[in-house]
């Protein structure tokens, strides 16, 4: 029996409106009881991915994005708090690997659980344009540009389009500025859900 507090946060619609999770990730975040406050953080952060690859899709038709992936990670990268529920509302990276084994521990396979990972981790080696995506989106959702992390994103559109960097960056930063936007309405649908199952 999941709460009604978990049951708002998967299925409201929000405003601005945002998309229905994967079945699989609902079905997860029920069966583990996720505070509601997870679930609309992270119906959150899959919304801007969703909105982020379509974008880039439209506007780098050359780079190689695997859709169902990004979406995914951006569904779950957070899924380590339900172990670490202090991340929700503080400061903490305890969650990262959690989230990787709790999704290896449900049946995930590793390329999809590795998002869990490398969300907060963009300066790796193998970090692949996949996770540079997922962690753009768990940024700009609320409206937050990191310089760096777009840099690389930068880098691997101008590379696979032939681009110079800068119009590659002026590309980048229209799409960004336009899905920072709604970070206000984004936060405060999720400023709406209990970090805990206060109201059953």
């Amino acid at each position: 029996m999941i709460s009604a507090a978990l049951r708002r946060a998967l299925t409201e619609p929000g405003d601005p409106v945002l998309r229905p999770l994967p079945d699989q990730v609902v079905a997860m975040l029920e069966t583990l009881h996720a505070p509601p406050r997870l679930a609309a953080h992270l119906r959150a952060v899959h919304d801007v991915a969703a909105q982020l690859t379509d974008a880039v899709a439209q506007r780098f038709p050359q780079l190689p994005v695997d859709r169902s992936a990004v979406l995914f990670g951006a569904a779950t990268h957070d899924i380590g708090k339900i172990r670490h529920p202090d991340e929700l509302s503080g400061p903490g990276s305890a969650h990262e690997p959690a989230g990787y084994d709790l999704l290896l521990e449900h049946g995930v396979a590793a390329p999809l659980a590795r998002f869990a990972r490398t969300h907060a981790s963009w300066h790796r080696d193998d970090i692949g344009v996949d996770d540079l995506l997922v962690s753009v989106a768990d940024k700009v959702w609320k409206g937050k540009r990191v310089t760096d992390l777009e840099d690389l994103l930068v880098d691997r559109l101008a590379e696979a389009t032939g681009r110079e960097k800068w119009s590659a960056f002026i590309e980048l930063d229209d799409v960004l500025d336009r899905i920072a936007a709604d970070a206000d309405r984004r936060l405060a649908f999720q400023a709406t859900h209990p970090v805990g199952d206060l109201d059953g």
